[in-house]
This record gives structure tokens, sequence and C-alpha cells, in this order.
């Protein structure tokens, strides 16, 4: 099949240019938890929230969405061009999308049709000058590489030990032999090096190291050496600038160096980002007792010339001469030297600004806000969830400390809400953080609403607390279980006749799933003990649901373990005439 790499692409990207409604992605909390809908440039909704998440309209006008844990494309219309099917899909590039399911990671078209003949063990996110990396295993389980061309099909062998993406139509690859090769966009060899490491290619320079535990330095395409090895760690030349490491007593320090391997910014950083534009932000340790602790930036020019102070906890690429930054307070937009836009908008909190087609969104303390283009507010997630007509749940916000973020629910409508709120904030995470104080942790917390029926409210708290230098955060998610009528608070044995033995019935109920059902072969096979007399639970339509936290009966991926138990086999213990089953039924 010949490749078309025609006119007819910009055609659709200039018709979607002229369109006169652009469509933005906007969540809504509701009862069931969050839903996706998408508004105009007014703030009014177009495509009702009923999606489990929504992104951006990409250029071809379709807009990735998750329905049923699955996902899919819809047009500006809210139809369908994919059916919700996919693990994930990835933004187009190239008129192309990476797709993966069960079978694998395959490529589909802007009409939604596989192209490629069969699935991949891994495919790369994106094409690159109309070539995607991919992976597979042999028989022997080793990985190997290859590209294939935008009509799915392989066009250089998957034969290579490892493979860059390709830039200036050329990519790195590595052969099973040990040695590196320069490759055009056919596989043609261009070079060949035997030398121990070769990537990273850019402006005709490459990283290298002569041998495995060398440092490294930088050849031209034949393999001469330009620059010599002594670097910690090398990037790819970009606008005749990399970011190179040394280190320094056991510590890495970073800088910029120029074609001929002089600092244009001396290796005294903690990390630096090019920021495209011939802008980099340059970071140091926010408190040098604690190195694992995030750094703070400035930024910094490509000829070494620092303009700002170190006062950004956060810089994002620069666009046309802007980029999004957040210091300890706000976030705003900022020009190439440093100097906020006054006339665009500066948001409370941290997180990050984007043109998008006539709005400016943003992502700021983990909420959507847009605006028009004169800096005008035109949308914001809303803080209050209607119940009903006579009750409500309201968010509120609390950070003290720019590593502690919560928001928390508070009940309105109830005759004595006060313990019931109280209790709220509690378990959400409000308690007294001190505000100039760098902690040793970042936390992140929110809520949903599960389920209301009747009398009965089941909040979710969720959260994640990260201490640094750890390899992961630990998650946080308790159910409350509340009568809005009287203000109880319900704990699992609240549910059962007194004296049943509801904590042997539901251990052995969950004991018989594990054993039946594939779906829990990611179990450690000796931890499952039954539960406790208290186990963590919530209610849903129609059922019991069971949980056990992270590291209790299975690995950490797993997340929390839950087991759905329907009402109909617990009925023998059920108490239906106590409070809490009457609270819903």
């Amino acid at each position: 099949m010949v490749e078309h790499d025609g006119d007819w692409i910009y055609w659709i990207l200039d018709a979607f240019e002229t369109r006169a409604v652009y469509l933005f992605p906007a969540p809504v909390k509701e009862i069931g938890g969050t839903k996706w809908g998408y508004i105009d440039a007014k703030g009014e909704f177009v495509l009702e929230p009923i999606y489990e998440d929504a992104k951006d309209f990409q250029d071809n006008g379709l807009a990735v969405v998750g329905m049923m844990d699955k996902s899919g494309l819809i047009d500006d219309n809210g139809y369908f061009i994919v059916k919700p099917k996919y693990d994930t899909i990835q933004p187009f590039s190239e008129g192309r999308a990476v797709v993966n399911d069960s079978q694998g990671f395959k490529v589909i078209d802007e009409s939604g049709k596989e192209i490629t003949e069969k699935a991949y063990s891994v495919a790369f996110p994106e094409y690159k000058e109309r070539r995607l990396l991919v992976e597979e295993t042999d028989v022997n389980g080793q990985y190997l590489y290859g590209f294939l061309n935008k009509s799915g099909k392989v066009v250089i062998p998957i034969i290579y030990q490892s493979a860059s993406d390709f830039s200036e139509g050329k990519a790195v690859v590595k052969r099973k032999n040990g040695s590196f090769e320069l490759i055009d966009l056919t596989g043609n060899v261009l070079q060949t090096y035997s030398l121990a490491f070769v990537d990273y290619y850019g402006q005709g320079l490459l990283v290298y190291k002569k041998s495995e535990d060398g440092k490294f330095g930088y050849v031209d395409e034949q393999g001469k050496t330009v620059i010599e090895p002594q670097f910690s760690s090398a990037e790819s030349f970009i606008d005749d600038r990399a970011i190179v490491g040394l280190t320094v007593k056991n510590n890495n320090r970073f800088g910029v160096i120029d074609r001929k391997g002089n600092f244009v910014l001396k290796p005294n950083y903690t990390s630096i980002m090019n920021l495209g534009e011939n802008r980099f932000a340059i970071g140091k340790e926010l408190a040098p007792e604690q190195p694992c602790l995030r750094s703070i930036y400035a930024l910094a020019d490509s000829e070494g010339r620092i303009l700002t102070g170190f006062i950004f906890k956060d810089i994002n690429t620069f666009y046309d001469g802007l980029a999004s930054v957040s210091d300890d307070q706000y976030t705003f937009y900022i020009d190439k030297n440093g100097k906020r836009m006054e006339h665009l908008p500066m948001v409370s909190g941290n997180g990050w600004l984007s043109f998008e087609k006539t709005l400016i969104k943003g992502d700021v303390d983990n909420r959507l806000v847009y605006f028009n283009r004169n800096g005008e507010e035109v949308w914001k997630q809303a803080a209050i969830i209607p119940l009903n007509n006579h009750y409500s749940v309201v968010e509120h916000k609390y950070r003290p400390n720019m590593e502690y973020l919560v928001y928390y629910p508070q009940v309105h409508g109830m005759e004595n809400p006060d313990m019931v709120n109280k209790t709220l904030k509690e378990l959400a995470g409000v308690k007294p953080v001190p505000a100039g104080k760098q902690l040793e942790s970042n936390y992140t917390g929110d809520f949903e609403i599960n389920f209301y029926k009747k009398n009965l409210l089941v909040i979710e708290i969720n959260g994640y607390d990260y201490m640094f230098c750890a390899a992961h955060g630990m998650p946080v998610k308790k159910y409350v279980h509340i009568n809005l009528r009287n203000g109880s608070m319900y704990q699992l044995k609240d549910l059962f006749k007194s004296g049943s033995p509801y904590v042997k019935v539901l251990s052995a109920i969950i004991l018989d799933q594990i054993k039946s059902n594939e779906q829990y072969s990611y179990l450690f096979p000796d931890e499952y003990h039954g539960i406790k007399a208290d186990q963590p639970f919530f209610i849903s339509e129609g059922a019991l649901n069971i949980y056990f936290k992270p590291y209790e009966i299975a690995a950490f991926v797993a997340g929390f373990p839950t087991f759905t138990l329907p009402f109909d086999e617990l009925k023998d213990i059920i108490n239906q005439s106590g409070e809490f089953w009457k609270s819903f039924h």
C-alpha cells in the first residue's frame, strides 16, 4: 500500500479551524461520581456531562472520552466514531492514534479503522516523521524494536535491541551484536558505531560513551568525537544547546553547553528543563538539607543570563513568547523576560494555563477553570452538589501549605449538621498545617458522592500521600454512610442482626469469589484470612461492597481489591428492621 501524505489532511485541518463553535471538556460532580461533558466558549454545556472522562477536541474534530472504564472517540456532535472499547486511546499524531486493548497495541486512522494487521506488545504514544516505534517480545523473552509506517505496516524490521524515535529523518538503533547504527526513514544504514553507547541524535550530534561505565560525550554522524566524554548525563542538542549533568560530591548537578562543549549555564543546578524558544528553567534545592524535595525554579536564556529569581514552583514550555508558571500562591503567564502578563488570568493555587482555541484553560489545584481571551472567567467547576430540593453537599477547599491540598464535603439541609460536618472535615484531612514550613510529604485529598437513596448518603473520601524520596505514595480511601434525617453514621455491623455471624458469612462469600473467579488471580495466594468486624465497606445499589487497603491481600498496583456481595445473598443476616437498612429501603 502506498503512503499518502497529500493535501487532503490540510483540508480537514482548515475546515476545523473555520468552525464557528469550539467545545471544551468540563467536569461536574454529581451523585454517582464525577461526569464530564463539553461546554462552548460561553460556558454553556453543548454535550451534556455523561462521560466518565473527556479529553480536549483535537484538530481533526475528534475527542477521546471514557465510558464503562473504556475509551472511545466522539465527534463534536457527540456521535461515537469509535465506541468505548479500548483501554486507552492516545492523542492523534499525523492522522493516526495508538490504541490498546487485551490483545495489545494497535493503530487506528481518523475514521476509527484499525490499520495494523496485528497487535504489538508495546507501541510508543505517537508518530514521529511518519514512523511509529513498536516493541515485540521474541521467543527468548527479549524485547525487540522496529517501526511502522502510516499504513500500519512494518517498514523497518523489528530486529533491534533498542531504538530511538526519528528526529530530522534519522534514528539510532542497536543491533543484537551490540553495534549501534544511524538509520534513515527506510531503514538504510547511514553509519555504524563500535561504541559502548550511542543515542539522542540532534542537530548532527549524538551522545556516546566509550565504555559501559564511562562518561558521556558527543560525536558527529561519522563517529568523530566533537565533545570529549566528561558528563554523568547528556541530552540531545536543540537550538545549539544541550542539557548535561555532572556528579559533584555524589550529587547530580546540571548545566547547559553549546556545540563546542562550553558551559553557557554552569552545572550548579538540581534540574534544568528546556522550555523552547531559547529559554530554560533552572532549579535549585528548596531545602539543601533535604535533597529529595522538589526544586524551585528561575528562568534563564540560552546565553546564560538568569532573568528571574528562584521563585517558581513550575514553569511550562513557551509558546508564542508566553509560558504558564506557578509560584507559592498563584498560577499566571510570563513573557520571555519573566515578566507577568497582567492582562491574562492570574489564578490562586498551583497548576497550569494554556490557550485552547478561543479560551484559556486552567487546571489549578486540581480544578478546571476557563477564561476568555480578555482574562474574564467564563466557567469553573461548581462547588455545590444538589441531592434534592432540600439537601446538598458543598465543596470546601483547604490549602494551608503548597504541599497540602484538601477538598472536603459539608452537608447542607440537615437539622443538626455540626457533628456530621466536623467528622467529614477530620476524615478528609483538615487539620492544623503550618503555612510556611516545608513539609516532608505532599498530600492531596478529594471526595465523591457515591450513593444517595431515601435518607442514606454515601461519600467517598480519597487522597494521596507522597512522602518525598519514596518510590510511590500511598492512596487513601474511606467511605462515610450518613443518615441525613437524624445524622447517624453507620458502621458495617449496623447492617446486620445483633449476634449474627456476619464476619464469618461475608468472609466465606469472598473466599468463594476468590476461588471461582479468575479476575482475582492477582491476589497474594496466602494473604486472605477473612475480613475484620470493622472491615472497610460501602453501599451501592443492590449490594454491599467490601474492600481491602493496598498491600493487605495484593500488590500495591492492585489498588483497593473490592468484592461485591448482592443483598440477596445476605438477606438471612441483614437486620431489615434496623435503622441502617431502612435508611435506604
